[in-house]
């Protein structure tokens, strides 16, 4: 059972009580998923090995994103995707950051926020791209909405392929392998837009005391995979791992982190309700989509993907990643004899 989950079950009342008007709706109900996960409440499914003729029955997770018991399978077939869309060239990372001054924004209207961020970073990208040289960029955003401190945070992580690709002509442009685009030139655009954006709707607004330098961060990341890899770790999971709480006292909890700088492990300890509610601020609205592909890696552009490995990989022979990629099958071997089982029903409660 997660350690995060039992001080959830634990502290519950508590912290509806002191929290009460913190807790959104989405908390709330990630609160009551998780709770069920792996419980007679959620059901049970039904295994049998056709070898040894066993029977066994497990519970079922809840299946929510942040829940830190689920999710596995989905982490992994969201990253072999990835991978198999790498191209033989250089990546870059990008990282759009907000001040901390628009926090309250993505308290109070998260989802708004959230898509607010990813059309103007993806519009200053395509805007930089475009005046550059022509063919189109690939590149696929993910948001984040914490810090090493798992405070509040929100920024996206933006793995860009170096290069352009002319569908015109059906020509790959090679990018520099060091440089993408001046990191200080995009955190101007990327603060003048955003700013022009929260201006424009309707649900945000611009607080005071917003600063006049932003910060975006552009990166070589080499051929792209340890990058996917590091996405990967808070994607569909919860944002700690169970391993970096390190300590559960009565009224306070310790977890680890890694200091980013010196990559040192710093200890920060809090009373049980503040972590609870510093986990909780991380849960996303529902619908709402955190990771996106554009350009020639996004879904409706697997033909222009196969083309352009084609060109990189100099072969003649059928497109790759034209087939649909199919989610992993859930699997269990069984405890007897070592063979694999076979899921032959779910039982839920009435």
């Amino acid at each position: 059972m997660s350690t995060f989950i039992e001080l959830l079950r634990t502290h519950k009342k508590a912290l509806e009580h002191q929290y009460a008007n913190q807790l959104n709706p989405d908390m709330r109900s990630a609160i009551q998923a998780m709770l069920r996960c792996k419980t007679e409440q959620q059901g049970r499914s039904q295994w049998y090995c056709a070898h040894c003729h066993h029977n066994d029955r497990l519970p079922l997770s809840c299946g929510h994103r942040h829940c830190p018991q689920c999710q596995h399978r989905t982490t992994s077939d969201w990253l072999n995707r990835q991978k198999q869309k790498l191209l033989p060239v250089h990546y870059f990372m990008v990282t759009f950051t907000l001040p901390h001054q628009l926090n309250p924004l993505a308290r109070h209207a998260p989802k708004a926020l959230y898509q607010t961020m990813f059309q103007v970073a993806s519009s200053v990208l395509k805007s930089f791209a475009k005046r550059q040289s022509k063919g189109a960029l690939g590149f696929t955003a993910v948001l984040h909405t914490h810090s090493r401190q798992r405070n509040l945070h929100p920024h996206l992580h933006i793995i860009v392929a170096g290069g352009r690709y002319d569908s015109s002509k059906q020509v790959w442009h090679k990018g520099s392998k060091q440089y993408l685009f001046n990191a200080f030139a995009l955190a101007k655009v990327w603060r003048a837009q955003l700013l022009h954006a929260l201006h424009q709707h309707p649900l945000l607004w611009v607080p005071g005391g917003i600063p006049s330098k932003w910060v975006v961060d552009c990166r070589c990341v080499g051929k792209g995979q340890p990058a996917l890899e590091y996405l990967s770790r808070y994607l569909y999971r919860g944002v700690l791992p169970d391993r970096d709480i390190i300590k559960v006292e009565e009224d306070s909890v310790t977890f680890r982190y890694k200091e980013s700088q010196t990559q040192q492990w710093i200890q920060r300890t809090l009373p049980t309700l503040k972590f609870l509610l510093l986990i909780l601020q991380h849960v996303l609205p529902k619908g709402l989509q955190r990771v996106r592909d554009y350009g020639f890696l996004r879904g409706q552009a697997r033909q222009t993907l196969g083309r352009i490995q084609l060109l990189l990989l100099g072969l003649f022979c059928s497109l790759p990643n034209l087939e649909p990629i199919t989610k992993s099958k859930a699997t269990r071997c069984c405890p007897c004899c070592q063979h694999e089982m076979a899921c032959v029903g779910i039982t839920r409660p009435r």
